[in-house]
């Protein structure tokens, strides 16, 4: 039984498309992946954003702790002062008072610096909670779109699957063990169309006893790529 150009064709053919179909199955749910990993990162970044603002609360906190302390010690060390014994022990509280005060005046100025940092690390949580929330809305309509088409492809990849069963069964049974080593070894890049005498798959020239081989519906494999070659429409 001669090989029909016309069923390798139709062979080729349909394996090209449930090699596309196949491909956008695996693509849809690896975009999911990726859009969840984004979230996931997404997630850490809310968490890493509201923890920073704790930490710097707990130091505000701890400062105005330290403020008040100095501020108690400056006004102990002020009602001391009229029971110094002498004019030296009464410098020296004078000294301390100042030394505390300036060390006030510093932490007063730190407690301001890190309360606007609180300002500015609370706006970055609000910011990436925005961007939280729109990117699981993004994802979820995604994962539904993903799931529809892929109900859509499941339903051309099984109407092309039987197709090919059918068209299959048509291969001369003492070919079939050939055609199927080449499927499954290059999948639809297995086979290739033989046009102007050059195979289409590699590029490369296909000898005229080849191509006469073709022409009387023999298999013929190119030499160079090894596919599985059909004549074109002529």
């Amino acid at each position: 039984m001669a090989l029909s150009a016309e069923l390798l064709q139709r062979l080729h053919r349909i394996h090209r498309q449930l090699s596309d179909l196949r491909e956008r199955q695996e693509k849809g749910p690896r975009q999911v992946k990726a859009r969840e990993v984004n979230a996931a990162k997404l997630d850490a970044e809310l968490v890493a954003a509201q923890d920073s603002v704790k930490h710097t609360k707990a130091l505000s906190d701890r400062k105005q702790l330290d403020l008040k302390s100095n501020e108690s010690r400056i006004a102990d060390w002020r009602v001391k002062l009229n029971s110094c014994s002498n004019n030296k022990e009464y410098q020296t509280m004078i000294d301390q008072i100042a030394a505390a005060e300036m060390a006030g005046s510093v932490l007063a100025d730190e407690i301001l610096e890190t309360m606007e940092r609180i300002d500015q690390l609370e706006a970055v949580v609000v910011e990436v909670k925005e961007r939280l929330a729109a990117g699981k809305t993004e994802l979820s309509k995604f994962r539904d779109s993903v799931a529809q088409e892929g109900a859509l492809i499941a339903a051309d990849v099984a109407r092309l699957e039987a197709e090919l069963g059918e068209a299959e069964q048509a291969l001369p049974a003492d070919f079939r063990d050939d055609y199927r080593r080449v499927i499954r070894g290059k999948g639809a890049d297995g086979m290739a169309k033989m046009e102007d005498g050059v195979c289409e798959g590699c590029g490369k020239q296909v000898t005229l006893n080849m191509q006469n081989h073709l022409m009387m519906g023999k298999p013929v494999f190119c030499t160079a790529c090894g596919r599985l070659l059909y004549a074109g429409e002529r």
